[in-house]
């Protein structure tokens, strides 16, 4: 059975499309300057609804990390490593680190983004070791 495949909405839909030409985009607020991700209608910051898609390089540090060997659904393939991700620019995503024995997925680890098509129009952001830093 195949992996479930993210719904993009209106909120979302930009991420999706530049996700779908290898792209990483998070939200910024113009007003405190602040990225995060999720996307949310409000800056969690400064509760501003002033903000825009902007492009990061897709490189950051696992800030946590843990290994799911019990599938959340159909589709998964386990074990995987998935691990909170604080990208260099600013925000920080969820995501599975992928081409690295899970056991070798440590806090502090630089990583990059990687991204692999689920469907046609859907691009999952995935993250593999950075050995360029």
């Amino acid at each position: 059975m195949a992996r479930p495949v993210p719904v993009p909405t209106e909120l979302t839909r930009p991420f999706w499309a530049a996700a779908r030409h290898g792209r990483l985009v998070v939200p910024a607020c113009a007003p405190c300057g602040r990225r995060f991700f999720a996307p949310e209608p409000v800056c969690p910051m400064c509760w501003s609804d002033d903000w825009t898609w902007e492009p990061s390089t897709g490189r950051g540090t696992v800030y946590a990390v843990t290994v799911v060997h019990r599938a959340p659904g159909p589709g998964f393939e386990v074990p995987f490593a998935l691990a909170a991700v604080d990208l260099e620019d600013g925000g920080t995503l969820l995501s599975h680190v992928v081409d690295v024995p899970v056991e070798q997925v440590v806090i502090g680890m630089p990583v990059r983004v990687s991204f692999r098509p689920v469907s046609d129009e859907i691009s999952l952001p995935y993250f593999v070791p950075d050995g360029t830093r």
